[in-house]
């Protein structure tokens, strides 16, 4: 009888075994900042294409919520931290001043830290600039039109000077010497440089899907607008 119990007991115990275990429960998905996001900000300290060099950080907040479903994904006052990735100054005559700005990092009032790719992809806080890539550079516009005014400014003074010491010939020479001195100006001039004061706007997208800790984010806020 003991023998038969024994039997019995093993082999329960195998089969106890070699049944397949409960499917662990299904952990809900966590939160995503989807690509293509936009996030305004706000720059903490000042670029500019004449004292910023390549590599140097940058610093930004967000200045309003992102928002989806009624969870908050970025809340207003995170900080952003990025790098500066090339940088480029005007040259004479031409060449256009440029910068480009990749974002790496949320830094979420929480201390909560999120790695992502960012890229501008709108500046209107930036005077005489445009974004010219998807990459996110910022580029300063050129300044042909004021140096064809300077040129044509400084060619019309020599030509009042010119007439007004004898006219005629002396009219044609002054308006010579005026055009080649607007021209040497406009030549020596350099183009327009890329600034941006601390408190800039910017508006960052985001580059690919970013998954965030949903323990980690504020479950509603007092704004439902959403920022995509």
């Amino acid at each position: 009888m003991r023998t038969l119990l024994m039997v019995g007991l093993l082999i329960g115990a195998a089969f106890a075994q070699s049944s397949p275990a409960a499917p662990a429960p299904t952990k809900a998905p966590d939160l995503t900042i989807l690509a293509g996001t936009k996030v305004p900000l706000a720059l903490k300290h000042a670029i500019s294409t004449k004292a910023t060099r390549e590599g140097d950080a940058v610093y930004a907040e967000t200045t309003f919520p992102v928002v989806a479903n009624d969870r908050v994904l970025i809340p207003a006052g995170t900080y952003v931290q990025g790098r500066i990735s090339h940088i480029k100054q005007a040259g004479r005559f031409n060449g256009h001043a440029e910068v480009l700005i990749h974002f790496t990092t949320l830094i979420y009032p929480s201390g909560y830290t999120v790695l992502l790719p960012g890229a501008v992809e709108n500046a209107p806080g930036v005077d005489k600039t445009k974004v010219k890539d998807e990459e996110g550079t910022i580029r300063a516009d050129g300044q042909t039109a004021e140096k064809v005014g300077t040129i044509a400014g400084t060619a019309a003074s020599g030509t009042v000077i010119g007439a007004a010491t004898g006219g005629g010939k002396g009219a044609l020479i002054g308006s010579g010497i005026g055009g080649a001195v607007g021209t040497a100006i406009a030549l020596l001039s350099r183009g327009n440089d890329v600034k941006m004061d601390a408190g800039t706007t910017l508006e960052m997208v985001i580059q690919r899907d970013v998954p965030l800790d949903s323990s980690r984010i504020p479950k509603t806020t007092n704004s439902t607008a959403s920022i995509q």
